[in-house]
């Protein structure tokens, strides 16, 4: 795979590993495992609010009115 960053990403990533002690590839690397975590919660969260809407769908809408 290829990362291709504008130079402004180049330089901000560059810095922010430096910051850390490590080196870009894996600032990058640390940078998707965290998205990926990250979206995968907001996935699991999401499909756990729509089960519950579904669940309550009648309580939530009477506490609507």
């Amino acid at each position: 795979m290829t990362l291709r960053l504008t130079d402004d990403e180049q330089l901000a990533l560059q810095a922010q590993a430096k910051s850390d002690g490590i080196s870009m590839q894996e600032a990058a690397r640390q940078a998707i495992r965290e998205y990926v975590v990250r979206r995968s919660h907001e996935t699991a969260v999401s499909s756990a609010a729509d089960r519950i809407i579904e669940a309550h769908s009648d309580a939530l809408r009477r506490l609507g009115e």
